[in-house]
C-alpha cells in the first residue's frame, strides 16, 4: 500500500533498528495501560495527540518473539483516557488514518463502516499486544 512500510521483527534489535530507521534515534515507546479482564470503560477527559508519525508493532502468535511492524503516512497517534465501571483509570492508544485514499477498496474498515476510500478519516484503538514507537521531542 502506498505510504506504508512493513517489517517482521524477530529480535529486539531488529525491532529497534526498524523503528529508529523510520523515526530517528531519539524515540519513546508507548503501550496501552489497561488492566486485563472484562470491565467496561467510558471515555475520560483529556484525549492527547502524542505523535504525527509512529511505528506500530503488533506481537504475532508464534512460539518465539515475532512482531509485525508498520508505519503509515498521514496517521496520527492519540492517548485516550478511560474510566472503568469500578472507577479505575486506564489509557488506550488509538490511531487516526486521515487519508485512506490509497487503501484497497475491500479493506475491512470500509466494509464495517460502510464508507469508501478517501472519504473520511478512520480511527481505531490498538490491541493490548501492540507497542507504538514515536519520536521523542524535548520539552
Amino acid at each position: 500500500m502506498d505510504g506504508e512500510s512493513r517489517f517482521c521483527a524477530t529480535s529486539l534489535e531488529s525491532l529497534i533498528d526498524f523503528s529508529t530507521s523510520k523515526l530517528g534515534r531519539n524515540v519513546n515507546v508507548l503501550t496501552n495501560e489497561v488492566k486485563t479482564g472484562s470491565q467496561e470503560y467510558e471515555f475520560g477527559v483529556g484525549m492527547k495527540k502524542v505523535a504525527d508519525k509512529s511505528v506500530v508493532c503488533h506481537k504475532m502468535n508464534y512460539p518465539y518473539a515475532v512482531f509485525y511492524c508498520h508505519t503509515f503516512t498521514k496517521t496520527r497517534t492519540y492517548m485516550i483516557p478511560l474510566v472503568g465501571a469500578d472507577g479505575s483509570k486506564a489509557k488506550a492508544m488509538a490511531a487516526c488514518h486521515s487519508d485512506t485514499s490509497a487503501w484497497h477498496p475491500q479493506h475491512v474498515a470500509f466494509q464495517v463502516l460502510k464508507i469508501k476510500p478517501g472519504t473520511v478519516a478512520v480511527y481505531h484503538f490498538l490491541h493490548n499486544n501492540a507497542m507504538v514507537w514515536i519520536p521523542k521531542f524535548e520539552d
